[in-house]
This record gives C-alpha cells, sequence and structure tokens, in this order.
C-alpha cells in the first residue's frame, strides 16, 4: 500500500482535516475518546474480531479504535489504519500499546481511492469515520474489493442531528444569539452525512456488500466537566462551525450553552443522549 493520496479525491476533506480542525481534535483527543469511546465499543462487539485476522481501520483519527482491534487480535493479527489527517495520526502512531498486541500499521491515505489490495482483510471496521467521502459508492466498492470473500464490514455512524442532544442542545441554545445559517446539503460529507439509513443501505448494495443491517442504538456518552463540555461544543461540531464564522459571537452565546448543558450534569458528570447506526454487512 501507498503512503501518499491523490489529493484531486476528498481534497476539501484533506485540506479540512489537516488544518485546524484535526488540530483541534487532536487538542481534545482524550475527552473526544472517552465520549464516543462506547459507542466504538458497541460497533467493535459486534464485528467480535478474532485473534489472528487482518482488519482495516477507516478513519482512524488519533488511533483509538485501531490499538483496540490491535489488542483483540493478538501478536498473530495484524490491523492497519488510514486516515487522510497527519496530525491525528502523529497521534495515533505515538499511542502506547497494551501487552500482547502488534504494532499497528498507519498510513496517510484516502480509502475511497487507494491500493488497499484485492480481497487483503479479514473486516473493514470504522467509528464515525466514512461519512465524510466525496463519493461514498466508490469509496465502499474500493472497501469491497479490499474484504476477503465472506469479509465483516462494521462501522457506526451517526443518525439525524435533531436525534442528538450532544450536538443540538449546545446549537439551540446558541441559536437566536446567532445571525442566520444557510441551509446544509444533507448528503455532503459531513458527520450526519449517513443519518438516513435508506441511503445507507443503498450505497452498499451498490458496492456489492450483501446480509447488511442497520440498527440503532442509543446511549449516554460524555464524562466530562461542565466546563470541558462548554470547551468541547465551542471547538467541535455544528456551534464550533458556526462559531469560525463568527467568532466575536462566542462570548455572547456561553451563557446559554453553559446553561443548557448544567441540565445534562450527573454525579459522572454531562452525559448527553447519543444516537447512531451501528451497520453490519458482508462481501
Amino acid at each position: 500500500m501507498s503512503e501518499t493520496h491523490d489529493l484531486a479525491a476528498n481534497a476539501a476533506q484533506i485540506e479540512y482535516w489537516n488544518a485546524a480542525v484535526g488540530r483541534t481534535w487532536v487538542q481534545f483527543q482524550a475527552q473526544l475518546d472517552r465520549q464516543i469511546a462506547p459507542l466504538g465499543s458497541e460497533a467493535l462487539r459486534r464485528l467480535d474480531p478474532q485473534p489472528a485476522e487482518r482488519v482495516l481501520d477507516v478513519g482512524c483519527g488519533c488511533g483509538q479504535t485501531t490499538v483496540d482491534l490491535a489488542e483483540r487480535l493478538g501478536r498473530e493479527g495484524q490491523v492497519v489504519g488510514v486516515d487522510i489527517s497527519e496530525p491525528m495520526l502523529e497521534v495515533a502512531r505515538a499511542r502506547p500499546l497494551p501487552d500482547g498486541a502488534p504494532p499497528p500499521s498507519f498510513l496517510n491515505c484516502d480509502a475511497q481511492i487507494e491500493d488497499l489490495g484485492e480481497a487483503a482483510f479479514d473486516a473493514v471496521f470504522s467509528r464515525f469515520g466514512v461519512m465524510f467521502f466525496s463519493d461514498p459508492d466508490a469509496a465502499f466498492a474500493n472497501l469491497h474489493r479490499s474484504l476477503k470473500p465472506e469479509g465483516r464490514l462494521a462501522f457506526v455512524c451517526w443518525r439525524p442531528f435533531v436525534e442528538n442532544p450532544w450536538m443540538k442542545a449546545p446549537m439551540d441554545a446558541a441559536q437566536d444569539l446567532l445571525p442566520p445559517l444557510p441551509p446544509s446539503d444533507p448528503l455532503a460529507p459531513g458527520p450526519f452525512a449517513f443519518a438516513d439509513r435508506d441511503r445507507v443501505l443503498g450505497i452498499l448494495a451498490n458496492a456489492g456488500f450483501r446480509d447488511t443491517t442497520v440498527e440503532p442504538y442509543d446511549a449516554l456518552i460524555g464524562g466530562a466537566t461542565v466546563d470541558e463540555a462548554v470547551a468541547l461544543a465551542f471547538r467541535v461540531g455544528p456551534l464550533a462551525a458556526a462559531l469560525r464564522v463568527a467568532p466575536e459571537l462566542a462570548s455572547r452565546v456561553e451563557g446559554a450553552v453553559r446553561a443548557a448543558l448544567q441540565r445534562y450534569e450527573t454525579p459522572e458528570g454531562v452525559m448527553m443522549p447519543a444516537a447512531v447506526w451501528i451497520v453490519q454487512a458482508r462481501r
């Protein structure tokens, strides 16, 4: 596999994840990992990786799931993590490994177009890493090609924005204090690009997958203090996107956002509902 990628494919996303946004995810890596870990763990449980298998982790980011996979696969297994964000991959490559886990390979490449090998993997996994392809049909056809016959696919992606208070509540609290936002394209690359279950089924069918299931999964996620939750909402998610356009409004909306998040405060920290699809299929 080449460690280079064609900048013409997913060029906007490559620029996005290698600039300020990628550095932001690195800055908040520990908090983000803690927040979404239960959702990735459920998808990983359903994938059921077996010792000595070879697994591809798509959109591996800062590498938590890649290391989790390596621990499950054992010394005879192999996991390859791929991502387009070099700042996040730097964190991934520096992660300590549990005893007995094989060192993962981390590649800076675009899984939509990279030659990942013909029938090279027993399984493909992703935790929120597959919703950013400019051409998801082409991307999943490429992933399908990389799987061995009967190879397994499992990933977790967000259900609609309105079902996810952990992102919606801060935005709702600030909405009246922000200028009107332009309408977004629900099919554009982004966190909610796979919110439509039927779209996901269609993409996977077009790519040649079979035995596909797209099942809802709900959990409370978080665990941060109110201060930490406010800081994260200002840097990651829809509110953060709005404030990147109008950063001078941050101080104006802080009180409303803080009040909204305080309603979810528990002895375990700020815990908020999250709604995802867990998707499974076979080659």
